[in-house]
């Protein structure tokens, strides 16, 4: 039984030895633990220090890329290492490392396939009342959307089995802890959560520079992703609301055509009435197509699964992996 633990990285090199430090080096049931740094497109000197400390493998992508596409390319290298189950931790020292044996118990008891550490955001100390209170929403918001009780929406600290990584495809460019959540809920992934502890702050958010641009932005990510997943239910409820809201304004017309005879009065309320029931229109036609979508990307994320399982068949090597110090040539 073999455990990887990856971790994206975006100039760390002053967090990076201290987080590497608080890695378990064995754990109960586990044969062996291997590190793999994603580099992405670091400026500094993470990779050099990556390779003084020891970690046993080093993705390195030719120039920043965002932390999904960085969590999939390191998902990608996991499986054809020979993973069997995949840990995901951030480089900031965020996460307490220890807390890897716990997040991998349930899925070596095989009682899930995705593990998800709760980090009880009420009790972090260097989170202000505000975030607490959006991180609580947020996740609630997801839990609503992807049929999931996580707890914890957007922690990173992660545990996959070989089968759940293998299945998993995220294709938003912003964030990969929501869209993964969402898609495991809807493909019935066997999910679970452990309580975990987190370390003192060592920086600051380089995902969000204030607390609107992370309501923003994690609005919009939810909203997109589970349009994605879900575009009849979207789309259809966007419909209705036009609807309603096309029919509120014809009211007006309408009574004074009904009560008094006059056709000439309220037509800004007729022509109102008509742009939005063409929305609505409009909208529920957008749910139709974006169904029909949706099942060509079940298709495509089948297709993508078996390119998978061909290429571990294949020994396919990972790309932009970097060999250890003693041979550093490229794949």
């Amino acid at each position: 039984m073999k455990v990887m633990i990856q971790i994206p990285c975006l100039n760390e090199e002053e967090n990076l030895p201290v987080t590497l430090a608080d890695l378990p080096t064995s754990i109960e049931g586990v044969d062996e633990i291997e590190t793999l740094i994603i580099d992405d497109g670091s400026t500094d000197r993470t990779v050099e220090v990556a390779q003084e400390c020891g970690v046993d493998h080093i993705v390195k992508l030719p120039r920043n890329k965002g932390l999904a596409t960085g969590f999939q390319a390191g998902l990608d290298a996991c499986l054809k290492l020979g993973a069997d189950i995949i840990v995901n931790t951030d480089a900031d020292n965020q996460y307490y490392g220890g807390d890897i044996t716990k997040l991998v118990r349930p899925i070596l008891e095989n009682r899930a396939e995705m593990v998800v550490g709760d980090r009880d955001v009420s009790e972090i100390d260097h989170f202000s009342p505000s975030k607490k209170s959006l991180q609580k929403i947020g996740s609630w918001v997801v839990r609503r959307l992807s049929d999931t009780e996580i707890t914890d929406a957007t922690s990173g600290f992660r545990a996959y089995s070989r089968e759940a990584a293998l299945q998993l495809m995220v294709v938003d460019n912003f964030t990969y802890t929501l869209e993964s959540l969402i898609q495991a809920g809807k493909t019935r992934v066997a999910l679970s959560e452990v309580e975990i502890r987190t370390n003192p702050k060592t920086r600051e958010s380089r995902l969000f520079g204030s607390t609107s641009t992370y309501v923003r932005r994690n609005g919009l990510a939810i909203l997109r992703i589970y349009a994605r997943y879900e575009p009849l239910k979207v789309f259809f409820t966007f419909g209705v609301i036009a609807f309603v809201l096309a029919i509120a304004s014809w009211m007006p017309f309408l009574a004074d055509w009904i009560f008094n005879g006059d056709r000439d009065g309220n037509i800004q309320s007729l022509l109102l009435g008509a742009v939005l029931f063409i929305v609505s229109m409009q909208l529920f036609a957008l749910g139709i197509i974006g169904d029909l979508l949706a099942g060509q990307r079940v298709m495509t994320q089948r297709v993508f699964e078996r390119v998978r399982r061909v290429e571990l068949e294949l020994e396919v090597e990972p790309t932009h992996l970097v060999d250890p110090p003693a041979n550093r040539t490229t794949v």
